[in-house]
């Protein structure tokens, strides 16, 4: 099977609005059938689609890849996957989907990050036995319930991608918010983030457009800018800097696919550090190389952080699956996932307890001016 690569993102930017999509509800699966089965949703919106395609390819890959090789505890694991919209409709239907399918062990994967809050809410009021696993969140909570995030926080990766910025000798920046949302959800942490290490911070948020936001920039701006928003939002603030005569550093959080940014093309004035909750897709780790072979195998589409988490959190869930006791069913997977235990998968170490989680993987790549990938 062969997906091809998204036109979507292109043709938004060239009309200087934001991606379309189909209406997205596009599955409602059988249940019941031999075997068990995992449920992936995914948030097919316009403002998420970049994130959500790559995921989506990384984990049906690792699905199909251990399929072939015998499934879980010698069964084929059944990877069905709701495509939501955005709304709380699609939403609703997926949850209700899924309270009919008894033969699903776990929720894996569900990706975009505003998705993956509202479904662990939704189901730690009503399934709170159903395991959500490896979703693609970046404030997962205390670690008390049903959610098992593996991947960095959002706060995680601002603490990293600032102190990378201090070991450079960096002593101003500024923090730009693709939306009002943004600036409202995560404006708090990047200032106590940036005053803990004694960075000063400008902040710069659209009241139109990004682009006429980035215009606003001038020699007394900050070159090393901090970008919270997703690519398509990136992609805009990024043209209009490339109007201006001075470079500067875009360092963006991991709802930023790069890749895609490399296809379109806009960093020739403006290098961008990509921060990821993943290793980099070049890298030796015997699991990274696993997942470049497979998706070269299965896929034609080049290796993102994207599609790498959502490797990940499949090849998470069936490791857990495949070494708990007793039968496979939701209550033996969920006392599995319950123990939080640290995993080591590939050369990857995966820690479950975010009430214990130290040291953990935020790495960065860099799109340079000459539009190669780096790191």
């Amino acid at each position: 099977m062969t997906l091809r690569r998204r036109t979507l993102l292109t043709h938004s930017l060239a009309a200087g609005a934001s991606l379309c999509a189909a209406p997205a509800w596009a599955q409602t699966p059988k249940t019941g059938g031999a075997g068990p089965s995992v449920v992936q949703v995914v948030d097919m919106s316009p403002g998420q689609i970049d994130v959500s395609k790559d995921f989506l390819v990384g984990a049906r890959a690792a699905w199909q890849d251990l399929n072939s090789r015998g499934g879980v505890r010698n069964k084929p694991v059944r990877h069905v996957v709701l495509e939501v919209d955005g709304s709380s409709k699609t939403l609703r239907s997926a949850v209700d989907t899924l309270k009919g399918m008894p033969e699903c062990v776990a929720a894996v994967g569900s990706v975009g990050d505003r998705l993956a809050s509202q479904l662990a809410a939704m189901l730690r009021r009503e399934l709170p036995e159903l395991a959500h696993v490896a979703p693609w969140l970046h404030s997962p909570g205390d670690g008390s319930d049903n959610t098992f995030s593996i991947f960095a926080t959002r706060q995680e990766q601002m603490a990293y991608a600032l102190k990378s910025l201090t070991v450079m000798g960096v002593q101003e920046i500024g923090a730009v918010y693709g939306s009002p949302a943004e600036a409202s959800n995560y404006r708090d942490d990047m200032e106590r983030a940036a005053n803990e290490l004694k960075l000063r911070i400008r902040t710069y948020q659209p009241s139109t457009t990004l682009n006429a936001l980035a215009n606003t920039l001038n020699v007394q701006s900050p070159r090393i800018l901090i970008f919270m928003g997703g690519t398509p939002e990136l992609a805009q603030f990024a043209q209009g800097i490339e109007k201006q005569a001075a470079q500067r550093y875009i360092v963006a959080m991991s709802d930023v696919n790069v890749v895609a940014l490399q296809q379109l093309g806009i960093s020739r004035f403006t290098p961008v550090i990509a921060t990821q909750s993943v290793p980099p897709t070049n890298s030796n780790l015997p699991l990274v190389r696993n997942f470049r072979e497979v998706l070269t195998r299965l896929y034609d589409e080049p290796p993102s952080a994207q599609s790498l988490a959502g490797f990940v959190s499949a090849r998470y869930c069936a490791e857990v699956l495949q070494g708990l006791d007793g039968p496979l069913n939701r209550g033996t997977a969920f006392q599995a996932f319950a123990k939080r235990q640290t995993l080591e998968l590939g050369g990857l170490r995966l820690n479950p307890d975010t009430r214990k989680r130290t040291g953990v993987l935020v790495t960065q790549s860099m799109l340079g001016a000459d539009g190669k990938i780096v790191g």
